[in-house]
């Protein structure tokens, strides 16, 4: 059965040739855009690997930049198509190139909406990977003399400062960690004493945090150590009143910014995957009608252009069975090899 099947008269033709050409440079500056937006996003992750767990997430940046590149490709041959088919004669060289071109773009184009779902889909990722990966920069945060994590400080402090957050889930997560070095702890002291024997470990604990949890937008002086002893402070109760440090924590900071990023660019993707989508069914359109001319003397009678020959079912089935008895025959051979190359028996 026949999908979408429409008359084209030979004006009609080149008028769909002509602004197809035209779309299909203009999904080639998508396609770029593309890729410009999956290397952002690339760049974006990669600033901030020292507090993720895995890499899980790059799969988006990493599908934007290939489908990007590819529709570069795909367009470009779709605007020499166009020409073409401005001339009869020079049509029916691309006959043998164009169910190819067709299998691939469509391939290439699915990638691209499967780029934008994931673009969605990926917060709880990116969540555990940051909650693991944060957890990780505050529990190093005092080896600065060990290497590899030389830089784990300086990281986390600037972390903290530009997305103005404090710890992992909030600024009690310092409390749970030693992040003073102890060669800046003076072991002579009773009260380093103190601390040190209270604790089951016999790590430096207090509740306290570093200085890049300060908010200087706090009319107070930032308070940095014991921040949940009220007496240690004139006119203070951490339970009533807004600490003058940042209150919300990093993993909450960066999946906002992170999602908020991905959601951006998922939404400009999809329209660019509505403009492919348009560049691939006009082609379509074009190609079944310029067909029906080929070996006629009259080059400018009307045809009729279609979407699919066949049934959505039958068509998918036509590019699928090939690969399929592809991998079947393979299999066979290596089976039979196997077999062949087997341990002898008795």
């Amino acid at each position: 059965m026949v999908v979408m099947k429409m008359k084209f008269p030979f004006q009609k033709r080149v008028k769909l040739a002509q602004g197809l050409w035209l779309l299909s440079w203009c999904a080639t500056v998508a396609g770029a855009t593309t890729f410009t937006l999956g290397c952002l996003l690339k760049t974006e992750l990669r600033r901030r690997a020292e507090v993720m767990d895995n890499t899980d997430i790059h799969i988006v940046p990493n599908t934007l930049m290939i489908v990007g590149l590819a529709s570069l490709g795909i367009n470009y041959f779709a605007s020499k198509i166009c020409q073409d088919a401005l001339d009869a004669g020079r049509f029916p060289r691309w006959k043998n190139f164009l169910k190819p071109y067709f299998a691939v773009s469509c391939f290439f184009t699915v990638l691209m909406l499967l780029a934008v779902i994931m673009s969605y889909a990926m917060k709880g990722s990116l969540e555990s990977s940051l909650k693991v990966g944060l957890r990780n920069g505050i529990r190093f945060y005092k080896d600065t003399d060990t290497p590899g994590r030389c830089f784990q400080k300086q990281n986390i402090d600037r972390l903290q400062m530009e997305f103005q957050c404090c710890g992992n889930n909030d600024f009690r997560d310092w409390f749970e960690v030693q992040w003073i070095s102890n060669r800046y702890l003076d072991f002579n002291s009773k009260e380093v004493k103190d601390i040190i024997k209270s604790n089951v470990d016999g790590r430096y604990l207090v509740d306290g945090v570093p200085f890049s949890c300060c908010n200087p937008s706090s009319p107070r002086p930032c308070i940095q150590y014991q921040l949940t002893n009220n007496s240690a402070h004139y006119n203070y109760d951490y339970q009533t009143e807004e600490l003058n440090i940042y209150l919300r924590g990093c993993r909450e900071a960066l999946v906002n910014y992170y999602m908020g990023l991905m959601n951006t660019i998922g939404a400009g993707v999809l329209s660019i995957f509505l403009l492919q989508g348009s560049v691939l069914v006009s082609l379509r359109f074009l190609q079944t009608a310029m067909e029906a001319v080929a070996g006629k003397e009259n080059t400018e009678i009307e045809t009729e252009g279609y979407l699919l020959e066949k049934g959505v079912k039958e068509t998918v089935m036509e590019y699928v069975d090939p690969v399929l008895k592809f991998l079947l025959l393979k299999n066979q051979v290596q089976e039979g090899t196997s077999v062949e190359t087997g341990p002898a028996t008795a």
